[in-house]
């Protein structure tokens, strides 16, 4: 608990710094642009909120390094450092807004590859006899984790489209990790997990209900990226956890990315690095809250705005939460992975073609 206090309390300060000195970085620290398909906010905003987090959790694991020595948790600065490609590729971006995708996919590549080297993490199982057996070969394995550790990343930055909305779906998750973790007595992802809670939770606070920060690039592909080798990092180490638990714990980011590339490839025709506002968050701030539907006063862009991520805050709860509780029973988390796929579809395709559940939409009164 002292570390993750301790790293909210970083972060936190860390991130009020960023937006109370905003007007001296704004112009080169800013989201302006305000027009664009996937834009929701009336105003610029700093979107370095990613810096807080990483700060957060370097200060909070080199504190619980020095007092917990024997714990083996330099593990967590370990992964911190692994970590510097796919952030420092996503911080760029946000100031100079000239990263392509491309450079920023091959930094969370060399990230996963970074982790692989110093601290062998890979993933080594599935439950499927066949496929294990091919992961008892190391490029199989390590070309496997490097290609879902890309995909995580790639999926916290898509959901991050509305104010808390990928910061409290990370929190879920995080929280879901450690809460396994100790069931299973692995301290290191425990401890890992709980300071990038504090982390988040400290930037949070000032990114929601208001948007007076985004996460940007960087926080959103680094929060993926520690997702994603915490969870391998887990089920490697533990054989009770079954390799079905992230599968279903992660589901939400995960199938919105290979939805959206569904989507854009193969209804649309078009490349899937192409950006459209028509992702289930944004049909559903668009379509569901349209109470403000065409409204550009800025209160109540804000207010539609932090009434959009409770919704899929939720829907990500409908995975997590059985993930949790079915952490070591393969079969029933596979089914819960073909439920969650089918509800998703289902719920998508109501809403976009405007026939929204009625207990979904909000009215303006």
């Amino acid at each position: 608990m002292l570390n993750l206090t301790l790293a909210l309390m970083v972060s936190f300060i860390t991130t009020l710094l960023i937006v109370r000195y905003a007007h001296v970085h704004a112009h080169f620290s800013s989201d302006s642009d305000t027009k664009g398909v996937q834009k929701v906010h009336a105003h610029p905003v700093p979107r370095i909120g990613g810096l807080g987090i990483m700060l957060g959790l370097v200060v909070a694991a080199t504190f619980a390094t020095i007092n917990h020595r024997g714990e083996r948790l330099e593990e967590i600065l370990l992964l911190a450092a692994s970590a510097a490609p796919v952030f420092l590729g996503g911080f760029i971006e946000d100031v100079t807004k000239r990263v392509s995708p491309r450079n920023r996919l091959l930094c969370a590549m060399a990230s996963a590859l970074a982790a692989y080297w110093l601290l062998g993490i890979h993933i080594n199982r599935v439950d499927v006899a066949p496929i294990d057996r091919l992961l008892a070969i190391p490029v199989i394995s390590v070309g496997l984790t490097v290609i879902c550790t890309a995909a995580m990343t790639n999926a916290i930055n898509i959901i991050d489209g509305f104010n808390g909305l990928a910061a409290m779906v990370s929190v879920f998750m995080f929280l879901s990790l450690g809460y396994v973790a100790f069931q299973v007595g692995d301290g290191i992802v425990l401890a890992a997990a709980m300071i990038m809670v504090g982390a988040i939770l400290g930037f949070f606070i000032l990114n929601y209900p208001n948007g007076l920060i985004f996460l940007g690039d960087g926080g959103a592909y680094f929060i993926g990226f520690m997702l994603a080798e915490l969870a391998v990092l887990l089920v490697m180490r533990n054989p009770l956890v079954s390799p079905w638990y992230p599968a279903l714990m992660l589901l939400y980011p995960i199938f919105e990315v290979c939805f959206s590339i569904y989507r854009r490839r193969f209804v649309r025709g078009v490349s899937p690095s192409m950006p459209d506002g028509v992702h289930l968050h944004m049909l559903i701030y668009k379509r569901v809250l349209r109470w403000a539907v065409g409204s550009k006063v800025a209160a109540q862009l804000a207010r539609r705005n932090s009434m959009t991520s409770p919704y899929l805050w939720v829907l990500c709860l409908s995975a997590v939460i059985p993930a949790t509780i079915l952490w070591r029973h393969s079969g029933l988390l596979a089914a819960c992975c073909l439920v969650f796929i089918v509800v998703y579809v289902w719920l998508y395709q109501r809403i976009v073609r405007f026939r929204s559940p009625r207990w979904m939409i909000f009215k303006k009164k």
